[in-house]
C-alpha cells in the first residue's frame, strides 16, 4: 500500500462529511468528489473547514430527528433521520480512520489516537464551553 492510497481513503472520509452536510442543510451538491485526489495540504484545509462547519451546524440545529429526503450519487432515492445520518458518519469515519492508521503504520509512521473517547474529550469539549 502506498502513501497515495492513504490520502485517497482520508480524502474519501472528509469528502463524505461535506457531501452529507450539504444534503442535510439542503445546499447544492458539494464540489468535493467522493473519491477525489487531494494533496496532504488540501486535506488539512478540508479537515479544518469540515470541523468548523459541522460544529456550527450542531450548535445551531435543534431538530436532529427530522427526515432527510435525498438521492445518492447514482440517483437512488432515500429517506433517513438526520440523527442516524450523523451516526453513520461517525461509523464511516471510524472505519476509514482505522484503514488510514493501518496504512500509516505499514509505512513506518505512528498514527494519532483515533478512539472516540479521545475525540469527545478534545473536540466535542469545545461545544461544552
Amino acid at each position: 500500500m502506498s502513501n497515495e492510497k492513504t490520502l485517497d481513503i482520508f480524502g474519501h472520509l472528509i469528502s463524505a462529511q461535506f457531501i452529507w452536510l450539504n444534503r442535510i442543510k439542503d445546499l447544492p451538491k458539494s464540489s468535493f468528489k467522493l473519491w477525489g485526489k487531494y494533496s496532504l495540504s488540501e486535506l488539512r484545509v478540508m479537515v479544518e473547514e469540515s470541523a468548523e462547519l459541522w460544529l456550527e451546524f450542531i450548535q445551531k440545529q435543534d431538530d436532529f430527528d427530522r427526515i432527510l429526503k435525498y438521492t445518492n450519487y447514482v440517483g437512488d432515492y432515500y429517506e433517513n433521520n438526520v440523527r442516524d445520518i450523523m451516526i453513520h458518519l461517525v461509523n464511516h469515519g471510524t472505519y476509514h480512520r482505522g484503514q488510514v492508521a493501518l496504512l500509516l503504520r505499514q509505512n513506518g509512521y505512528e498514527p494519532v489516537n483515533t478512539d472516540l473517547i479521545t475525540y469527545d474529550r478534545v473536540l466535542l469539549g469545545q461545544l461544552k464551553e
